[in-house]
């Protein structure tokens, strides 16, 4: 009865119905001849049971961010247009420099969109962060070299390259992403995705990463009522560990992911 409750909530919450089916099979699995605790009743054991199962889920202890050692560490942020990358761009570098005390370049390399060069010079002045652009004629290839060496000679800690999206995904976009990656050597490749997107950010990070090998996702949005179910499918499906979750619209509002908490939610 209680793994028929968990079924549908997860079923309701947006989750990929694949993994809900493994999901359960996983806790049905730890629950028979699990031996209850002393003092626990059945129903708790299995509450622990399902919590667990949902942290494995979403991705215990792969969450952390892969530093340069030694050298600037480069961030290329990676997304569709209208899924607020830029402001999430703003938001990593806000994080950077006020909660972890890092020395941080933002780089405008989406010279498609009027106006997104703009948007991001403010949204770094917002955050207090050093901006990096050279206009909208010069190829987002060679600004992302420009970029690095900056930041490399004058000793940023972080470089984050805030990309161009487009309304669906295409072949120009991901080989100019994948010339930026050739050029620059991210360590860190992070895919934005709307937590509101449901079953449709699944797709999106597949296709994003069968070309790019993302190294994490960044979730916006996680504070509204998608109850995180796009979350915990992504994980499952496409092995990309979630990095940061986006939980409102103020430029403080982005945290490192913790599964645990997710799974409490």
């Amino acid at each position: 009865d209680m793994l028929k409750e968990v079924r549908v909530a997860l079923l309701e919450a947006d989750v990929n119905f694949k993994v809900v089916k493994q999901f359960i099979n996983q806790v049905k699995e730890k629950a028979i001849g699990q031996e209850v605790i002393k003092k626990v009743n059945p129903s708790q054991m299995v509450v622990k049971i399902v919590h667990d199962e949902l942290v494995q889920l979403l991705g215990s202890g792969d969450s952390e961010l892969h530093y340069s050692s030694g050298q600037v560490t480069t961030i290329l942020l990676v997304g569709l247009q209208g899924s607020g990358k830029t402001t999430s761009a703003g938001k990593l570098s806000y994080l950077f420099k006020n909660k972890l005390k890092k020395k941080v370049l933002l780089a405008a390399c989406d010279i498609y969109r009027p106006g997104a060069i703009d948007q991001l010079g403010q949204i770094a002045k917002k955050a207090g962060v050093d901006f990096f652009t050279l206009g909208d004629k010069i190829s987002p290839v060679e600004i992302s070299k420009q970029a690095k060496e900056k930041a490399r000679r004058e000793l940023y800690d972080i470089l984050i390259i805030d990309t161009a999206g487009r309304l669906q995904i295409d072949e120009p976009l991901m080989q100019e992403l994948n010339d930026i990656v050739s050029a620059v050597m991210p360590e860190e490749t992070l895919l934005l995705v709307d937590a509101l997107s449901g079953q449709d950010a699944v797709n999106v990070a597949n296709t994003f990463n069968s070309r790019l090998s993302l190294t994490g996702i960044i979730m916006s949005k996680l504070d509204g009522d998608a109850r995180g179910g796009a979350a915990l499918s992504i994980k499952h499906l496409t092995g990309v560990p979630i990095k940061f979750a986006g939980v409102g619209e103020k430029i403080s509002e982005l945290d490192i992911f913790h599964p645990d908490r997710m799974a409490d939610r």
